[in-house]
């Protein structure tokens, strides 16, 4: 079967969707996945909610995009794609458990963007089916981001299932940062990414999708790690991100890190009251330039 590839006029809006995704979230079963890529064309970046997603997520502010921003681009795409009628998963609930990401060249918030997005097959897992999501964005023809999410889709499990990688163990040494994240962070995140997701908005929200307290976005917590880590991910390069545990709001973390002799960088978040609790684990390797 060949890929379908549809041509959206623009980016469609994400709040219309996920109502959606609410209200058809049952009744969503099967095993295949629309062979189905979505495009849209010379995405232009708005330079204000750049701005003001690089000082949340503690960015310098400038025309380079940080490592995860083309994901917070292609959010509303992936999410059209996985509402669609014949997606054979409901998105709410799903669980966000890693990406991997590379940025061939430095990319500058006045270049157009086209991005793809597709899904991959469903396979096992112990905790149910996880499902992987890749986003393409390019200038004209030039492959210049990619990224390959997983996510787990909770439900009955196979206890025989492939383990996939498991994280690396975070490195031992001194915190070189403490951070107190207020019960805002998920709106704030939510109004500078378009995710508004309401397990990251109020406590009563997530309480009614089956968590205790609103938690932050696992995007959030990627990016602000990588923002701490300089300018290594700005310019050619790949990093890998497991999100281990959610970070639920009020929180305070700490931010470990430390660099090998090749250049790469570990790095992750742990709970300040608990530092045996990790909650993201971020690997970075520079490229050289091209």
């Amino acid at each position: 079967m060949s890929v379908v590839v549809e041509t959206l006029a623009g980016m469609p809006s994400t709040a219309p969707q996920l109502a959606r995704a609410a209200l058809t979230a049952r009744g969503r079963r099967g095993s295949t996945v629309p062979e189905r890529t979505l495009r849209v064309e010379d995405v232009r970046v708005d330079r204000t909610r750049l701005a003001a997603y690089q000082r949340l997520t503690g960015y310098d502010v400038g025309d380079a995009l940080p490592q995860p921003y083309p994901w917070v681009l292609a959010f509303p795409l992936q999410t059209a794609l996985m509402t669609r009628p014949d997606f054979p998963v409901a998105l709410p609930g799903l669980v966000h458990l890693e990406n991997r990401v590379t940025t061939h060249r430095r990319l500058d918030a006045a270049e157009g963007l086209t991005l793809d997005v597709s899904a991959g097959d469903l396979r096992p897992h112990r905790r149910g089916r996880t499902l992987g999501v890749r986003i393409e964005a390019r200038v004209a023809d030039e492959l210049v981001w990619e990224c390959d999410s997983v996510y787990l889709a909770r439900g009955r499990g196979t206890e025989d299932a492939p383990r996939g990688d498991t994280p690396p163990k975070l490195p031992g040494g001194p915190v070189v940062g403490v951070w107190r994240l207020p019960p805002s962070l998920g709106r704030e995140y939510a109004a500078v990414s378009g995710d508004v997701n309401p397990i990251h908005l109020h406590p009563l929200a997530a309480r009614a999708m089956g968590f205790p307290r609103h938690l932050a976005h696992g995007m959030w917590t990627y990016a602000r790690t990588l923002a701490a880590l300089g300018r290594c991910s700005l310019g050619p390069s790949s990093s890998r991100v497991w999100f281990t545990k959610p970070v639920f709001l009020p929180a305070t973390v700490e931010l470990v890190r430390t660099t090998g002799d090749d250049g790469v960088v570990l790095a992750g978040l742990r709970a300040h009251e608990d530092p045996s609790t990790t909650h993201v684990v971020v690997r970075v390797e520079p490229h050289p330039e091209r």
